[in-house]
Parts: C-alpha cells; structure tokens; sequence
C-alpha cells in the first residue's frame, strides 16, 4: 500500500476520534457528582444575592462553578425547579421530596452565573435537604 494510500485511511481516523473525544468532553466533562462533593460554602438566600449586587466580579470569582447550599424560602416550584426568594433559581435534576410553597428549606447546587438584567443566580444539579 502507497504512503497516500495510507494517509487518506489514517487522517479521517484522527479526524473522527478527536471529534469523538471532543464531543465527550464537552457534553460529560462538567458533570460532577453532588451529593458526595463537599460544599465550599453555606449562605443564607438574602446574603448571596447582596453579594453578587453589590460586585459581581468578586461574587463570580468567589462562587462560580463551586458547590455551595442556600437557605432560603420557597417562593415557586416545579419539578425540575425550585425557586428561593423570587430570585435563586436552582435546576433540580430529580426532585423527589415532596416541597410545599413558602417552606424554608436548604438547597445544595452548583452556581452557574447570575443574570443582572433579571437580578437571578442561577444553580444546576440541584437538590433540596429538608431543614
């Protein structure tokens, strides 16, 4: 078999398998386990929020991509949300617990950003500890 002959086979090969790999860091390299992780940090629900109001930069430095819990009040719910204060957003994955509005509860999540146009922090991989 001639050398082109072989590049022609070899390059798409390469090609596929770093797109694989590609798509597989992307799609499942941020996905941590949670409910083992250790929690950086226990805020009240009111305090994070002065946080990222008063400097967003120092607050995304601090908590951003970190697993932290919230206490606060439930203000909304579904399920695949939970909603603390009108202004914590959590995204629950599988919310088994049954919660009832305007219950104070502790939430553990991972801080993904937070919306200054809407004043909302947003968290992923959420669940809810009863207090």
């Amino acid at each position: 078999m001639s050398k082109k002959a072989k590049l022609i086979i070899l390059i798409p090969i390469i090609i596929g398998l770093f797109g694989f790999f590609a798509y597989n860091y992307v799609m499942y390299g941020g996905a941590r386990n949670l409910t083992t992780e250790e929690t950086i940090f226990a805020v009240t629900s009111s305090s994070i929020s002065s946080e990222f109001i008063t400097n967003i930069e120092k607050a995304n430095e601090k908590y951003l991509e970190k697993a932290i819990t919230i206490k606060g009040k439930i203000t909304a719910s579904n399920t695949n949300n939970v909603i603390l204060d009108g202004v914590i957003i959590c995204s629950c994955n599988n919310q088994e617990l049954p919660i009832k509005t305007e219950e104070i509860v502790t939430v553990k999540g991972r801080v993904v950003g937070y919306d200054d146009l809407m004043g909302e922090l947003k968290l992923d991989q959420c669940f809810v500890i009863k207090n």
